[in-house]
């Protein structure tokens, strides 16, 4: 998984700020969050690691997050699996952007931002 694995291990992510993030890394998994989207809301972080705008949008989302608002959170990573994102595009019709952001509630996607565009309480708003 290469940087990935460096920097978020295989399948859970908690990063130095103490933010949880599952590792989004198969269409099988986007499944599944999309089915668990019924349950409860699932947010999808798509990040470009080799972008600063992404790494500075990434970083600021974990900054503004709430620790109580209740959603999964995925984390995907663009460069490692972006057979995923073309995934998403196409399941949830949601045009690919890098950095991107997208909020799953009921199977289907009731929110999508990218770039300085993305804000946590924006996300949390349509919780």
């Amino acid at each position: 998984m290469g940087i990935l694995n460096s920097l978020f291990g295989n399948q859970e992510r908690t990063s130095s700020s103490g933010f949880p993030w599952t590792a989004l890394t198969s269409t099988g998994q986007l499944i599944e969050a999309i089915e668990a989207s019924h349950n409860e809301p699932v947010v999808v972080f798509k990040h470009s690691t080799r972008c600063s705008i992404s790494r500075f949008a990434l970083k600021q989302f974990e900054q503004e997050y709430r620790s109580d608002a209740a959603a999964a959170l995925y984390y995907l990573d663009l460069l490692e699996y972006r057979d995923v994102s073309n995934a998403i595009a196409e399941t949830l019709g949601v045009q690919h952007q890098s950095p991107q952001v997208i909020v799953l509630r009921d199977g289907t996607a009731v929110y999508h931002s990218s770039h300085e565009n993305i804000e946590a309480k924006v996300v949390i708003a349509h919780f």
